[in-house]
């Protein structure tokens, strides 16, 4: 069931749960997440960042449509962290049914101008748009997680936004980095602040940078008015891992071999997940 993501999270925000955002960079992370949700019924957003995108190639949009139209749950395939007009109408040629313009780091004025013009080019194939507000923590070596350079995401300019641009969905700044942090830093998220934003506009919110945050602020994001997270680090990591472990067997050789461990240990990721954000057994309210 492939859908768009702004009628994916009208579902969520409604019975109040937070759709996964995996991000998906191989068939077998695919395979994974399809055979996740299946087993949880729970809806899923591939999220493909354009560094994953020039790795797997638009070729592979095909398959990953193909699966979700074929999937008895609801699936949105969307772009992550576009970085320009150009960048979001190839996504949109290819087939993704949602796209992120991410142009929280220009001037506010210069954020509405770009977003805009994604929104009005977008909305006309009827593909939705993601957009941010402030700036979320960036990844240094290793895909170790930074907050240092955190803007926090300004409540008295969200109504400004949204009613400027008509986007669809808003990704907030509330303490959250890419990647996994050091063991000596102990994220925080802001949660009064989540709460003062959803006050404020009533579209859903995005999370970036979810992976390593303690599990109770998570929980908490989604009831105060998260509506779709985003997991890369922590999938992959454990995908990982366990593919090391298994090719120390130095005379393995076949994907049917390698991969199926592999994919198990990611999945029980995957499963933490959709509980963690209430997901589980929600795809009912979208029949």
């Amino acid at each position: 069931m492939l859908m768009n993501m702004r009628d994916l999270l009208a579902v969520a925000k409604k019975n109040k749960f937070a759709v996964p955002a995996f991000n998906t960079s191989s068939s077998m992370i695919l395979n994974g997440l399809l055979e996740a949700c299946e087993e949880k019924q729970s809806p899923v957003i591939i999220a493909i960042h354009p560094d994953e995108l020039a790795f797997i190639r638009d070729g592979f949009l095909k398959f990953a449509i193909e699966e979700a139209q074929k999937a008895s749950f609801p699936v949105c395939i969307h772009l992550d962290h576009g970085s320009s007009f150009k960048q979001v109408m190839r996504a949109i040629n290819d087939g993704f049914t949602s796209v992120m313009i991410d142009s929280s780091e220009l001037p506010f004025e210069e954020n509405i101008e770009i977003t805009k013009k994604v929104v009005e080019a977008a909305h006309a194939v009827n593909v939705s748009v993601e957009a941010e507000l402030g700036t979320i923590g960036g990844t240094g070596e290793y895909g170790i997680a930074s907050t240092d350079n955190i803007i926090y995401t300004r409540p008295e300019d969200v109504k400004a936004f949204v009613e400027a641009t008509d986007v669809d969905t808003l990704a907030i700044a509330i303490g959250t980095g890419h990647g996994l942090y050091p063991k000596d830093m102990k994220p925080k998220l802001k949660i009064d602040l989540l709460k003062e934003i959803r006050s404020i506009t009533d579209i859903p919110l995005v999370l970036h940078g979810g992976s390593d945050n303690p599990d109770k602020e998570i929980a908490e994001a989604v009831v105060n008015g998260v509506q779709k997270i985003n997991i890369s680090s922590d999938i992959k990591t454990a995908f990982y891992i366990k593919c090391r472990e298994v090719l120390k067997n130095e005379s393995l050789r076949e994907p049917l071999e390698i991969y199926p461990p592999c994919i198990e240990a990611m999945k029980q990721v995957m499963f933490h997940k959709i509980d963690l954000f209430n997901a589980n057994d929600k795809v009912k309210y979208y029949k």
